[in-house]
């Protein structure tokens, strides 16, 4: 092990970062730790790095270097100060302790590793590089959870994003154990680690441990009621696992097409979410065999929304995640043969640029109800899917224009109320089927209605 110490300090002594600090004026010691050190150990190039500091002086031999001010995150005792520039972030925290200490508080063994920057030592105290050797992720000590159970949903999103690492199975049991801990944790904490967990083209990796260790639950337990449904009625295809299967298939889905990692964080919000309203709409055609849901779309936004204010997304992630869960089986129903052109266009003109999110969460649900195989109906889906956004590339280069507001409504006398807009609806689906195309035939068509009210 002294021979792989060895070289991966003299990887860290090649960061640029470290050569700039490797001979200034510090008065005591400056480890590089945490995550830029697995990084390097990884054979990756860090973009952020954690430095913890034995002198508080030395904050501002940091802050002329970079040529850029500290400024406070987070609160005592555990406080950190950061410096941004154009390229490089630096999170600074100071030790009231060993080195040795200060890495056994760590989340994981494999960001409990710290390099000195002056004299080039490297230290791993609890066999970080070990376990990076073995793709494992392990605690540094037994209380860990009950320290901060944070930590449960910060393993599972570590697993998103260390491709090919897993759980050590210690790990794994205490959070099956411990996972009721999770509900004492701030729930905007939470969503942050979710947010990252679902932007995420490995998210799979994290929501099937999240579903094995029962942690999910505890954080969704809403999902409950689909298991319910699936345990009373044995459904072939199971409407919970169906979705979190489907997670499955992003990479796959990704090479096809270039989504952003929001388009992954919201698809993959409202694909969670979209099937929680079919335990309640659940009803079964005895004379045709046949298993329905009607309406689903619908309570699962209702559903969905409870959630989302709960973990306490924003207001804009909530109408897109909404949005997304109400229209998940649009492009399912414009996907036969019959379908025209103007159907493709109307979807994209409902959704603008939530097209995007929204053929992910298509092309997911499609492939998590096929168990990821291709037939006749999943080529046909795919190729719909292909048509809208090719359609949404039209709209951005030419978006169709609205030909009448609502204050040209107000000027034909209507009070303000819904009615106006269920006007401005209708002339924009008339628009978007090409029935109307200039102001004055919008303007007569409004009349028309006003003048049988």
């Amino acid at each position: 092990m002294n021979r792989a110490f060895s070289n991966i300090a003299a990887r860290l002594a090649e960061l640029d970062i470290v050569r700039r600090m490797h001979n200034l004026p510090f008065e005591g010691e400056v480890y590089l730790v945490g995550g830029a050190v697995r990084e390097v150990a990884l054979k990756q190039v860090p973009q952020d790095y954690d430095l913890a500091l034995r002198n508080h002086n030395d904050l501002k031999i940091l802050e002329d270097l970079m040529g850029r001010p500290s400024f406070v995150l987070g609160k005592k005792p555990i406080q950190t100060r950061r410096i941004v520039s154009r390229d490089v972030c630096l999170d600074i925290t100071f030790l009231d302790a060993t080195i040795e200490t200060d890495l056994a508080r760590r989340d994981f063994t494999v960001n409990a590793m710290a390099y000195e920057v002056r004299s080039g030592s490297f230290l791993d105290p609890l066999g970080g590089l070990q376990d990076i050797k073995g793709r494992v992720l392990r605690y540094p000590r037994p209380e860990a959870i009950a320290s901060d159970p944070l930590r449960m949903v910060k393993a599972v999103r570590h697993l998103a994003a260390l491709k090919g690492f897993s759980l050590h199975r210690e790990l794994e049991s205490a959070i099956a154990l411990q996972k009721a801990l999770i509900k004492s944790v701030a729930l905007e904490r939470v969503k942050y680690e979710f947010d990252l967990i679902f932007g995420s083209d490995n998210a799979s990796a994290a929501i099937e441990v999240m579903r094995t260790t029962g942690l999910l639950f505890e954080i969704v337990p809403e999902l409950l009621a689909l298991k319910a449904l699936d345990d009373e009625h044995g459904f072939e295809l199971e409407t919970l696992g169906h979705t979190l299967d489907g997670f499955r298939y992003l990479r796959r889905v990704r090479r096809w097409y270039d989504f952003s990692r929001d388009d992954l964080r919201l698809a993959g919000y409202a694909f969670l979410f979209h099937d929680l309203g079919k335990a309640y709409t659940f009803s079964y055609d005895e004379t045709k065999g046949r298993v329905h849901f009607f309406y689903h779309e619908r309570r699962s936004r209702e559903i969905a929304e409870g959630i989302m204010e709960r973990l306490r997304f924003s207001s804009s992630d909530m109408r897109t995640v909404s949005a997304l869960i109400e229209a998940h089986m649009r492009l399912f129903l414009i996907s036969h043969e019959g379908a025209t052109e103007k159907a493709t266009r109307r979807v994209v003109y409902k959704m603008g640029e939530l097209v995007r999110p929204l053929v992910l969460l298509t092309l997911l649900d499609m492939y998590g109800s096929s168990r990821g195989r291709d037939n006749v109906t999943t080529r046909r889906v795919r190729r719909r899917c292909g048509e809208v956004l090719s359609a949404l590339e039209d709209w951005r280069r030419e978006p169709l224009p609205r030909i009448i507001t609502g204050h040209d409504l107000l000027a034909m006398g209507l009070e303000q109320g819904p009615l106006i807009g269920r006007i401005l609806e209708e002339v924009r689906e008339k628009q978007i089927a090409g029935e109307m195309t200039d102001r004055a035939q919008a303007l007569d068509y409004a009349r028309q209605i006003i003048e049988k009210l």
